[in-house]
């Protein structure tokens, strides 16, 4: 017997103009052929378009590679599909009301080897405002340090920043993107997700020279996702 599944998306959509991060533009989307302007080129009531894309890479929810942080290291396009697709996932629990700062201990116990650790903060349900940006929960350095020790394939938060960004040293991104652990920020809906007992999928387009790039992240579950 097969068992049924469902799919959690955990991902924020792309819209013109939308801010993800203070400071960074937001993406511009234009037609390079409009409907329009195509129906010259095919038969009576065929119509196409194709649109042109301006954006920095890190828009809505995306991943960092370690050529985010590091000039000669792997870039988007070089990220191997099985630290991204099918990894076994895992949800730590660090809500903004107990703080700010995610320490070691919230990954005290825990089998990270291989898998997928998404730190749900909860922090994701300001997106799209200017509290998103003020005051976002952070993993601490005692924290990237125990996730180093414990070996994860990627390691995601619904934040603005896995790093504090009063902190220009960035320890988490140096720390993790330094032993090639991916990172993923922005990310959605992880209140709707167990603590375990489900596959994260969040691949990039392998674009190549690029140090980070949005996913359409999403987990399967083998059974009905939680009621928050």
């Amino acid at each position: 017997m097969v068992a049924s599944t469902r799919i959690i998306d955990l991902t924020h959509p792309i819209e013109p103009g939308m801010t993800t991060y203070p400071g960074l533009p937001g993406p511009g989307v234009t037609d390079f052929l409009s409907r329009e302007a195509s129906r010259s080129r095919y038969d009576a009531g065929t119509t196409f378009q194709i649109a042109r894309l301006e954006m920095v890479a890190n828009t809505g929810t995306y991943l960092d590679a370690p050529f985010h942080r590091f000039p000669d290291a792997m870039d988007v396009a070089g990220v191997p599909l099985e630290r991204v697709a099918d990894v076994e996932g895992i949800v730590v629990e660090a809500l903004e009301e107990k703080g700010r700062a995610v320490g070691a201990r919230a990954f005290a116990g825990l089998d990270l080897r291989d898998r997928a650790v998404l730190v749900r903060t909860g922090w994701s349900r300001h997106f799209g405002s200017a509290r998103y940006g003020e005051g976002h929960p952070f993993l601490t350095r005692d924290a990237a340090e125990a996730l180093l020790a414990g070996g994860p394939a990627v390691v995601g938060i619904d934040s603005l920043n896995i790093d504090d960004t009063s902190d220009g040293a960035r320890p988490v991104h140096t720390l993790l993107l330094g032993a090639g652990i991916l990172i993923l920020e922005h990310l959605t809906h992880l209140d709707a997700l167990p603590l375990s007992g489900f596959r994260l999928h969040a691949a990039p387009a392998p674009f190549r020279g690029l140090g980070s790039f949005p996913v359409r992240a999403y987990a399967v579950l083998d059974s009905p996702p939680r009621m928050t």
